[in-house]
């Protein structure tokens, strides 16, 4: 009888290692196209831009490429005007993220709630993410134009027509207003999924112990929703470090550079300058700087329930 015990033992372990392999071999056979479209997408053209920005080209590519090492890092940093558009670019991030971030939460906690036609108005705020960026873009090129509608109603309620797009003080908000106006809505639409997992008798408890609809925001809303949010945030601000075609259909970066941001200044030293080495070592700085951003993201936001 003992015999029979100690003989079943190893094989149902085997069994059990068979079985583990055998998933890992699934698992990699279902994964593998994911894995080589991550790889081939983004890995290798990651450190093919960390290569090139390591090397000098000369005008005509009649001479080869020759190493320069930090050269390249260093020309852009001793350029004022690059310096200035990487302020520029953060200070255009540090509005936008909380701005839309902000808003597309209490659109989400308004939209859980029992609120007449409640279906209606969260597509029509959804809508906006559904039209094409160069559809938006061309209609609100047309809508802030100086003979456009906007100011055609400014005029009519009194007001004075503004250079949304040509004044140096307000073509960035201009594109704040724009890139807000379709992100809102999409990401409004993952922090209504996180409110309605939130378990309702967390809410009871709360009525139960009088809290106000504040204190429950803070001591219950925002702590569950802190994986959503994270998400939201990241997600939010790789997009907005990376956005580039309002930028180059609405103003090319002017006036006067005022909505030069690093995405299409890497695009204009590229293509528009020909120099592929410095477009690329500044691909790598926006890079440094996305991924900064996103591990402060994560280390404020993290949930203390998860070991350190």
């Amino acid at each position: 009888m003992a015999s029979s015990t100690v003989t079943s033992e190893p094989v149902a372990a085997k069994r059990r290692r068979a079985g583990r392999r055998q998933e890992l071999i699934w698992a990699a056979i279902f994964l593998s196209p994911a894995i080589a479209a991550l790889v081939v997408l983004r890995v290798v053209p990651t450190v093919g831009a960390v290569v090139q920005s390591l090397y000098k080209a000369f005008p005509g590519g009649i001479i080869p490429a020759t190493f320069h090492g930090l050269g390249n890092y260093e020309s852009l940093f001793s350029d004022p005007n690059f310096v200035d558009t990487i302020v520029r670019t953060l200070i255009f991030n540090v509005i936008i993220n909380p701005v839309q971030i902000v808003l597309a939460l209490l659109l989400a906690v308004l939209f859980v709630q029992k609120i007449p036609a409640v279906g209606v108005w969260r597509t029509l705020v959804f809508i906006p993410i559904t039209v094409p960026i160069v559809g938006s873009c061309i209609a609100w090129g047309a809508a802030l134009n100086p003979d456009g509608p906007v100011n055609a109603l400014l005029s009519a309620l009194g007001g004075n027509p503004q250079p949304f797009l040509t004044s140096p003080n307000q073509a960035l908000a201009s594109i704040i207003l724009l890139a807000s106006w379709i992100g809102i809505g999409y990401w409004m639409l993952f922090l209504i999924s996180g409110l309605q997992a939130i378990p309702e008798e967390l809410y009871d408890a709360a009525k139960i112990d009088r809290a106000g609809a504040i204190r429950t925001f803070f001591s219950i809303t925002v702590p569950m929703l802190r994986r959503p949010l994270l998400f939201v945030l990241v997600a939010d601000t790789v997009a907005n470090f990376v956005l580039f075609v309002p930028v180059q259909l609405l103003t090319q970066g002017g006036p006067q550079n005022s909505t030069t941001l690093l995405m299409f200044d890497a695009y204009r030293t590229t293509y528009g300058y020909g120099s592929r080495n410095l477009g690329a070592a500044e691909v790598v700085i926006l890079t440094a700087i996305m991924i900064f951003f996103v591990l402060l993201q994560f280390r404020l936001l993290r949930d203390e329930r998860t070991p350190r």
